[in-house]
């Protein structure tokens, strides 16, 4: 075999750090990037905040409001009672875990000196509850924490009921067992033997006496919290949920036609099988008309509202705003983190080249190519946006109906991106237009033929279809096949498969649910 030596010219992609890091940054939402930031404000002693505040302290005042867990919350009750031995006294510890290795190279120029691009980046956007602002004026979050939860409303009512301690507990337990819609999803045995674990830490497991007794605190608990507001919580299933609310009802023809139409098949009473209700209630078909509209009106979710008042809030990434004839497009100030590299560490990199020398050097660069990557991070975002406002001005202008249609493709051929990129850019970023908040891919939509030859969004689409239902006679509402004729007359070409794919995404129900009794 002969031994040689020979030249070779090829390529190949390499994702350096910054790179991935660039990548990475662009795809997390507003919720996730905060959490990025306070991570790297933790690991990385170069960065900081720009107007940095003192920390609070760890412990005292602040810690007051503290959340206690349930099992604590239960002995707690239970203790009041003279079971201090019960309730236990373990002391709750905390630990952070702070620290990383750097697993990726981030080698700089070899400087340590703080150059201009080192400064603070996010200047023109105000600092939260810095100059200019009032510092005690809450923020969206802390409105939406502030919010009464299902749980605290109930246990508002709770301490007004004149209970023993161990019926405070089992009812506390209960409460704490419920489900964001109210209902409680585990039988009463399997709840009883983890409310006696929790009354009673590190005995083991109950013996039948004493399943037997958790299992009648808990029942008796149980009909204290279906008396409670809002009515129908606590139930085990709908059929229940729906009857507690029409016990509360006066006892009415409507009434005692609903508590027998309970007592049915569920299915029955979601296709409104009227002929087959009579059959089985042996009631005419005005009566059971007039229980299905009396169930109709009915909560089938008790802790729906509470749940609604809970979500998470959503802070747009950019705010349109009309200016003069045009639209103004900008960044969300409060969602732009203010960040620097620490210029007191940075220089005294100047001062000596000792052990460790090399790993702060990673440190700092790491710091310069975060903030940049974040720069460059809001800077594409805000350029999609401004591409997306001015391809769909008709939107900003008039609404969905006037939305055209787009696709990831046009933008990135305009702004000379990937579309990948733009996929990673319209993900969960959200925009604050005047006629509400969206995801920047709504702004996308395939095309539908028209008659004219030109193409309808398929947004405008479902938005026509929401108007022609919303309109249609509640006794004789249109089917698929009568709406796809609607959009012929308006000149768009959508088949009857088409328009039911848009129905369900709009969570409509079909022609025969829709009718009125």
């Amino acid at each position: 075999m002969k031994q040689g030596l020979s030249l070779r010219v090829s390529q190949h992609l390499a994702l350096t750090p910054q790179l991935q890091q660039s990548i990475r940054l662009l795809q997390l939402s507003t919720l996730e990037m905060a959490q990025e930031v306070e991570q790297m404000l933790d690991e990385n002693p170069f960065l900081e905040r720009g107007d940095e505040q003192a920390e609070r302290e760890a412990f005292g005042l602040d810690q007051q409001d503290a959340p206690v867990a349930t099992g604590e919350r239960i002995a707690e009750v239970a203790s009041s009672a003279g079971e201090a031995e019960a309730a236990g006294g373990d002391e709750v510890e905390a630990s952070l875990d702070g620290g990383g290795s750097i697993e990726e190279s981030w080698e700089g120029d070899g400087t340590v000196d703080v150059s201009p691009d080192d400064a603070e980046w996010g200047g023109d956007a105000p600092a939260r509850g810095a100059g200019g602002q009032d510092d005690d004026a809450p923020t969206a979050t802390e409105l939406a924490s502030a919010t009464v939860s299902l749980q605290e409303h109930l246990h508002e009512q709770a301490r007004c009921l004149r209970l023993t301690p161990e019926e405070q507990a089992a009812l506390y337990f209960l409460i704490e067992s419920l489900n964001e819609d109210g209902y409680l999803d585990e039988p009463l045995d399997g709840l009883a033997r983890d409310f006696w674990c929790q009354m009673y830490p590190g005995q083991g497991e109950p013996d039948l006496e004493a399943q037997e007794e958790a299992q009648a605190h808990l029942r008796m608990a149980l009909g204290w919290l279906h008396s409670m507001e809002p009515i129908g919580v606590g139930a085990r299933d709908l059929r229940e949920c729906l009857k507690l609310q029409i016990l509360e009802l006066r006892n009415s023809p409507e009434a005692r036609a609903a508590l027998a139409l309970c007592e049915q098949p569920l299915e029955l009473m979601a296709k409104r099988d009227v002929r087959r209700l009579m059959a089985a209630c042996g009631l005419d078909a005005e009566a059971v008309r007039a229980g299905l509209a009396l169930i109709n009106r009915l909560e089938p979710k008790p802790g729906r509202r509470f749940a609604d008042a809970e979500r998470n809030v959503i802070v747009p990434d950019v705010i349109v705003t009309r200016a003069g004839r045009g639209f103004k497009v900008q960044l969300n100030p409060d969602v732009m983190p203010r960040l620097r590299v620490q210029d007191t560490y940075a220089n005294a990199m100047r001062q000596g080249r000792g052990e460790g020398h090399a790993a702060m050097q990673q440190r700092l660069q790491e710091a310069r190519w975060f903030i940049k990557n974040i720069q460059q991070r809001f800077d594409t975002i805000l350029r999609v946006s401004s591409a997306i406002v001015e391809r769909q001005r008709n939107f900003f202008m008039h609404g969905e109906l006037a939305m055209r249609p787009l696709v990831l493709r046009e933008i990135a051929d305009e702004l000379g991106l990937h579309e990948s990129t733009i996929s990673r850019v319209t993900t969960a970023k959200y925009m604050a237009t005047p006629f509400g908040t969206y995801e920047l891919k709504y702004f996308f939509g395939s095309s539908l033929g028209t008659e004219t030859g030109g193409n309808a969004s398929s947004t405008a689409v479902r938005a026509l279809l929401k108007q022609f239902i919303a309109a249609e006679e509640p006794s004789k509402p249109l089917s698929d096949n009568q709406l796809s004729d609607l959009l012929k007359e308006q000149g768009i070409e959508c088949a009857r498969r088409t328009v039911a794919k848009y129905r369900e995404a709009l969570r409509i129900a079909p022609a025969n649910l829709r009718k009125a009794l």
